[in-house]
């Protein structure tokens, strides 16, 4: 839940700066290049954190889970590696580049470099959907002497699953970022500082965030429908759905307070035939209750049946939102109305918890199984006694608050000292063209 944090911010501010250096490069406005100069300070910082916490994750699969990796290693393992072979080195290459490289190379190359971080970021959350999807949707294995062999790589991407979850988790990233964006630049236009440069920052989020709310929307329920075909236990759960209907037509479940014991949701407030509609889109599709389960094999309906709304229902923010910021650019008050502006600010934040709720939906809904309806996670878990467990974990939590201070530290610092609007510009040739963003202006600047 710590690391996930950092890798939503490093893949959508990465494809925040290609658009602005595009931008720049298009158009030679000197303001698009500050905004490069500016996000690019603060994508190094959140890059580096994230670095750091995910290899915390890479040993943990040895640590805590020594089963699992020996039981699926076959199978699971090639896909973190080619993560770290393709994404993780594309990134890391280029990273300098687009770091250090505005007198190095020329404009053009650096552009390439910038994609190249960004196309790696996106790469590597591919790759790691893939291993999670694997986890959530088996596919292309068989077991031979305890032991999971692979059969197909390949069979995870074709999966219409692992499509529709990866896409899913990609479009959190990129819509946290523009709205994260846009509440900064939103903080500062109230402040009165720096007018041009934020309401030009602010601009370009929006228009990403307008892109982004609706088709969230939209694959939010793609992904519920993949989870009613592949995951009927977590659907049933995360809807506090517990009897059948033969007859078809399953309730909504507005609100309520799911009850394990009673096995039944109370207080609720229901939609007739909604949960059907949702998931079959039609009035009288049939969809299991969690009480055909076994109790064993049930996930735990009120953590995630709260998890899911709290998660859907930021996206319904967002996108009420960006339907709010489209009336009031008609209205030319986009960047001066204060309610508009104090409410980007305040809904800033909510991008992470959605995707923190939603990674909870994920992955709590498929307990009791590491791998689902195959291997559960008390067999995959390491033969240490909890104490160990306990004193780590508390090590590990005194580290991640003084990595999150620092981060916190130099991020506020970053944003307080503003933008860099002195340096020197890379000559660039207008108008653009091929030639000039291959081989650049052939003047050099002098150290």
């Amino acid at each position: 839940m710590f690391h996930i944090l950092f890798p939503t911010l490093t893949i959508g501010l990465a494809l925040f700066l290609v658009v602005i250096e595009l931008l720049w490069l298009a158009t030679g406005d000197d303001l698009y290049f500050r905004l490069c100069r500016f996000w690019t300070r603060l994508f190094a910082i959140n890059f580096g954190v994230g670095v750091v916490t995910g290899i915390v994750m890479e040993f943990e699969f040895g640590t805590n889970w020594s089963h699992f990796s020996s039981a699926v290693a076959n199978v699971f393992s090639p896909y973190l590696y080619f993560e770290v072979l393709t994404a993780f080195f594309l990134e890391a290459g280029f990273l300098g580049i687009v770091l250090f490289g505005w007198k190095r190379v020329r404009p053009g190359v650096h552009f390439m470099a910038t994609c190249f971080v960004a196309g790696g970021a996106m790469l590597s959350a591919c790759w790691i959907m893939a291993a999670n999807s694997w986890m959530q949707h088996p596919t292309g294995y068989y077991v031979q002497g305890g032991k999971f062999m692979a059969q197909s790589y390949t069979s995870v991407f074709t999966s219409l699953h692992f499509l529709v979850h990866a896409a899913h988790m990609i479009l959190a990233a990129l819509e946290t970022s523009a709205f994260a964006v846009a509440g900064i630049s939103a903080y500062f236009l109230l402040k009165g500082a720096y007018i041009p440069f934020y309401r030009r920052s602010m601009g370009v989020a929006l228009i990403m965030a307008a892109l982004f709310a609706p088709l969230q929307v939209y694959l939010g329920d793609l992904n519920g429908r993949q989870v009613f075909r592949y995951q009927s236990a977590k659907l049933a759960a995360l809807e506090g759905h517990w009897e059948t209907n033969e007859r078809g037509g399953a309730p909504f479940s507005v609100i309520g307070m799911p009850d394990m014991e009673r096995e039944k949701t109370l207080f609720e407030i229901t939609v007739p035939n909604g949960l059907s509609l949702l998931v079959t889109h039609t009035l009288t599709g049939r969809v299991i209750g969690l009480k055909d389960f076994p109790i064993q094999d049930r996930p735990n309906a009120p953590a995630i049946y709260w998890s899911f709304r709290v998660m859907s229902g930021i996206g319904f923010v967002f996108l009420a939102f960006m339907m709010w910021a489209a009336l009031l650019w008609r209205r030319r008050r986009l960047f001066d109305y204060g309610p508009f502006l104090w409410t980007a600010v305040v809904i800033q934040p909510l991008g992470w918890v959605a995707v923190e709720t939603g990674w909870l939906t994920s992955e709590l809904g498929r307990q009791p199984w590491i791998v689902y309806n195959v291997l559960r996670t008390s067999e995959g878990s390491s033969p240490i006694p909890s104490g160990n467990v306990i004193w780590s974990l508390a090590l590990f939590l005194m580290i991640f608050v003084a990595i999150g201070g620092s981060y916190l530290y130099y991020v506020i610092k970053t944003l307080v000292n503003g933008p860099d609007l002195s340096s020197p510009i890379p000559p660039l040739q207008m108008p653009i063209s091929m030639k000039v963003l291959m081989s650049g202006d052939e003047r050099e600047e002098k150290p």
